[in-house]
């Protein structure tokens, strides 16, 4: 129940701040993509990686290619909104944000994507991953209610539209967790696979991320490097208590 709570309200709360700061890339959501960008990194290498190449699986390398090339495919319908950014050139060639319109294309992908990141809780992988997907869904959802609200949607559409945005991730571990469970299929013999899928979406945002997050600022480029580093060492503490990966 904890793990659902916290998967929903993260996403749906940081969807529904669009209506007290409706202003997109502020320095504050910036600092906060920096963070989440580096925490996401800093887990994928010291916990994720090493945990999905502990199996022997000789494979598992190609899905995380998969979910690498998945998540650039998905960006053409999403305009890259899973990590947080909005991008206007590419909203206005492949969302298509018609005034009162709920871009259909936008929404699916972000919940493909949601929905996949979600299943993997259902396994041994800690409280780190379960805080770095609900870190990331912050900004996610904040730049979605923003797309939408550039739709002149009206709010009661738009906050149904982030609801079902934050029930996506609580679903996929849901599916994964009641199979598990209740299935004659041992399910945890494509966890593994699973998680390499999401390593390799991983890899994709937060690089992304960090590469994006510039300014010509400075003095916000010196707390931005701060934000990075204070994900980098929040990553680093969970690897000391949690331990290393088996």
């Amino acid at each position: 129940m904890i793990i659902i709570s916290v998967l929903f309200f993260s996403a749906f709360f940081g969807g529904l701040s669009v209506f007290i700061v409706k202003k997109d890339n502020t320095k504050l959501l910036k600092l906060i993509l920096a963070f989440s960008g580096s925490y996401i990194f800093a887990i994928t290498i010291l916990h994720l990686i090493p945990g999905i190449y502990s199996s022997g699986d000789e494979t598992i390398g190609l899905y995380v290619l998969g979910g690498f090339l998945f998540q650039l495919l998905l960006e053409q319908f999403s305009a890259g909104i899973e990590h947080g950014h909005l991008h206007q050139h590419k909203l206005n060639d492949h969302t298509h944000t018609e005034k009162h319109v709920m871009p259909v294309g936008v929404m699916a992908s972000l919940c493909l994507h949601a929905f996949l990141e979600g299943m993997p809780l259902a396994g041994d992988h800690g409280n780190y991953l379960l805080f770095g997907i609900a870190i990331h869904h912050i900004p996610a959802a904040f730049a979605l209610g923003t797309l939408l609200l550039r739709a002149d949607l009206a709010n009661r559409s738009i906050i149904i539209a982030l609801a079902i945005f934050a029930a996506m991730s609580p679903l996929g571990y849901i599916l994964c967790e009641n199979i598990k469970n209740h299935s004659v299929i041992d399910i945890h013999q494509y966890f593994d696979k699973i998680m390499a899928i999401v390593v390799g979406i991983f890899l994709h945002i937060s690089t992304t991320i960090l590469f994006e997050s510039s300014t010509k600022d400075h003095r916000f480029n010196r707390q931005k490097i701060v934000a990075v580093l204070m994900g980098v060492l929040i990553s680093l503490l969970n690897f000391l208590i949690v331990g290393h990966p088996h």
